[in-house]
């Protein structure tokens, strides 16, 4: 019979997730000889047989690959003809700049589940259980290829059991790096106080009664420590406030199960699946339950599953069936995730500290996301999801682009592909600029790119840390405006390029061309061919800059500046007090007041007429509470937000809000046809380009309320972001977009 070669390229998320083994299989299954090895830019291979036989390997080869693998792209080339007596897994290649797609972290898989709970299993109640379907991966990577020594297991030499079952080519644990036991793996350890240590299974079951007897407990977990206690003890939640420094966040809920999940939050088909995903992300749904202290004047509930072998033990071990989650730090500050440093930083906060022995590579917070129109929205690109290549780009040159101050993230574009990091923080806090340093230095050092050799992007806002960090990296730094960015995040999500668009990027704050804020922007173009602002919010003064995104009084000082017959503010039913006076006189005076089309601040102003006049304890808080009265609301007639030339004229709005409400009018009405006027304003201005995608991005483009009211009128002809965060979390996937068009890289 005529023997026929063929050497096979795949890409995309094909290393650390069981392809080579999966390959090899498949090639004994249909008779072929040959080899599979790692490579700088994915899995190689090189098959020998009859030409029937190949064919059926690469329909396997698409229709049958691991669950969390994701093959981007698939090259076959013809080969001379080897002779192999045998099909083999080779050593890795590690010849040239790695490009390969790291994996994401995964959840522990069913049948790692089911050994864990099996008194007969060697592996029963082991909290580091895995295989090649799950299991860490890019929290312990720290280097490419993805072998064993290149991980923070190398520390850990396999037992004979563990060797064996990872040289079997038919064994589920075949080349499953992370693989380990009781015998010759990691541990946990459990510390309370003075009490001597626990370890092993003993260490869960102790920090699972401390969970029940109302302490806090510091939880080891796949990139970081997190910070848990019992949603219902409501002494142990604001004890977590006051000592976190966190005031009013909504705190995420870890549920023992899917039917816990369901009795927590309302979720729909979508939510679910999301639930379950392979990333495990945080998944925000309406509220079912309240428990005081964990998600203060919000409808809603963060709610995820476990997703590591320790969070099933712990509930096994007689955890309450949901306990607070959230990551483990002072408020805003970077995830803990090195021992020392966590004991250090949490004693203050924590009464008991469950400790993995197993290393962080790399910190990495919880995912948030939310199932919305039938599309995933998400809120915090990071565990399950980052460094995924989220898009192609036509480049040669590397591309290192460092997103915004908040919600910092970093991209780096490498031979066509862009690998978005994990969420950072916002680069205000020290210990989060040191974070961002590192995870620029790891990610390049991942790839093998010299920031000297890329192309260094960044927000055009002379004074962000991130600008400063990018001048420190290269001369030739280049300068994205903040907007534009947003709105080119989507953009590359679909690959568009040159698609024309008309676009609308709504948030709190960005450095515009004219160095004023912008914030309410209107935009006509393509990525390729430049993107024009065409529209934008009226101008309003901001007294006293940055303070009034905290004071949504002092933002309503100067939005309602200038707008004639008015009811008094410092009356009831507003009360706004002398905070108002304060920044009006800052306002009449033109002292430390500044021009903004900000449509964040819009939101805020409108709060504050509707009854949030304290000072917001997060961001985006007072414009969150707003959705939130809205979404309780049956539809109401919208208010009149007219596009007048370049300028959308929110006067007659605010005129007719603050009557409103002063009349007696339910605020939640008041809110939800404020929502509908913004949706309605957006849709009537796209009117006058039609046939255009219609692309929304930026932080308020985060409210559920807002993104149904557009979609109910434009359906598909409406762009989201799906991928990256439509808040500064997604910045820098724009910037790569818009710096390789304008650059020519």
């Amino acid at each position: 019979m005529l023997h026929h070669a063929r050497i096979i390229r795949v890409r995309g998320i094909v290393q650390g997730v069981g392809f080579r083994p999966f390959t090899y299989r498949i090639a004994h299954r249909h008779g072929l000889t040959g080899w599979v090895k790692n490579g700088a830019e994915g899995v190689e291979i090189h098959i020998e047989g009859a030409q029937r036989d190949i064919d059926a390997f690469l329909r396997a080869l698409a229709a049958e690959a691991p669950p969390a693998a994701r093959i981007a792209s698939t090259h076959i080339l013809e080969a001379p003809c080897e002779s192999f007596a045998t099909f083999d897994i080779r050593e890795s290649d590690a010849r040239g700049a790695p490009t390969v797609r790291i994996s994401p972290d995964l959840a522990t898989c069913d049948a790692c589940l089911r050994e864990l709970f099996d008194p007969s299993d060697r592996r029963h109640r082991y909290p580091y259980i895995n295989c090649t379907d799950c299991g860490p991966r890019y929290s312990i990577v720290t280097a490419l290829p993805y072998d064993r020594p290149n991980t923070t297991m190398a520390e850990w030499p396999m037992c004979g059991d563990c060797a064996r079952e990872y040289h079997d080519p038919f064994d589920r644990r075949f080349h499953a790096q992370p693989v380990a036991c009781p015998v010759c793996g990691p541990a946990y350890v459990f510390e309370m106080g003075d009490a001597p240590p626990e370890r092993e299974y003993a260490a869960i079951a102790a920090a699972a009664q401390a969970l029940c007897d109302g302490k806090i407990v510091a939880l080891k977990g796949i990139g970081g420590y997190l910070l848990a206690c019992d949603p219902r003890n409501e002494s142990a939640v604001m004890a977590l406030r006051d000592r976190k420094y966190r005031k009013e966040r909504p705190f995420a809920l870890m549920a023992r199960d899917l039917a816990t999940a369901r009795d927590l939050a309302a979720l729909d088909a979508a939510g679910e699946a999301l639930l379950a995903s392979v990333a495990r992300p945080i998944v925000l749904a309406d509220a079912r339950v309240t428990f005081p202290g964990v998600a203060p004047d919000n409808r809603e509930l963060g709610v995820m599953l476990p997703y590591a072998p320790l969070h099933h033990l712990l509930f096994d071990a007689g955890a309450p069936r949901a306990i607070v989650a959230t990551s483990a730090n002072r408020s805003n500050e970077p995830i803990a995730f090195e021992d020392g440093d966590a004991l250090a930083s949490l004693r203050g906060i924590a009464d008991a500290f469950l400790i993995g022995e197993r290393k962080i590579a790399r910190r990495i917070d919880d995912s948030v996301t939310r199932s919305s129109g039938g599309s995933t929205a998400v809120y915090r690109f990071a565990r399950g999801y980052a460094p995924c290549a989220v898009a192609r780009i036509p480049v040669q040159r590397p591309i290192l682009a460092l997103g915004a101050d908040l919600k910092n993230a970093i991209a780096l574009a490498v031979d066509g592909q862009v690998f978005v990091s994990q969420h950072i923080g916002d680069l205000e806090h020290r210990s989060a600029r040191e974070a961002c340093e590192a995870t620029i230095a790891d990610l390049c050092a991942t790839y093998e790119v010299r920031p000297a050799d890329a192309l260094v992007v960044h927000d055009a806002h002379p004074e962000y840390i991130s600008t400063a960090i990018a001048r420190g990296l290269s001369e030739g730094a280049v300068a994205v405006q903040h907007h534009r960015a947003h709105v080119a995040s989507v953009v590359a999500e679909r690959e568009a390029w040159g698609t024309e668009i008309v676009a609308f990027a709504f948030d709190g704050t960005g450095y515009g061309d004219d160095g004023t804020i912008w914030g309410g922007e209107m935009f006509a173009g393509s990525v390729r061919g430049g993107l024009a602002r065409i529209a934008h919010l009226r101008t309003a003064a901001l007294p006293g800059g940055d303070a009034a995104a905290r004071f949504p009084v002092q933002a309503a000082a100067g939005f309602l500046f200038g707008i004639d017959d008015l009811p008094d503010v410092l009356a009831e039913p507003f009360a706004f007090g002398s905070r108002y006076g304060d920044a009006r006189k800052l306002v009449e005076r033109n002292v430390r007041t500044f021009a903004t089309t900000s449509m964040g601040r819009l939101f805020d102003t409108v709060a504050a007429i509707l009854g949030f006049t304290r000072e917001i304890t997060f961001e985006a808080q007072a414009a969150l509470w707003l959705e939130h009265i809205a979404s309780g609301a049956p539809r109401a007639a919208k208010y009149d937000l007219p596009l007048i030339g370049e300028t959308f004229d929110y006067h007659p709005m605010l005129r007719a809000i603050a009557w409103d409400r002063a009349r007696g009018r339910d605020p939640a009405e008041i809110a939800r046809g404020f929502h509908a006027a913004v949706a309605h304003a957006l849709c009537t201005a796209a009117e006058g380009l039609p046939n255009r995608p219609v692309v929304c991005s930026g932080g308020v483009f985060a409210n559920r309320l807002l993104c149904d009211e557009v979609r109910g009128v434009l359906g598909a002809r409406a762009w989201f972001n799906s991928i990256v965060p439509a808040n500064d979390g997604g910045i820098c996937l724009g910037q790569v977009a818009l710096a390789a068009n304008l650059a020519n890289v």
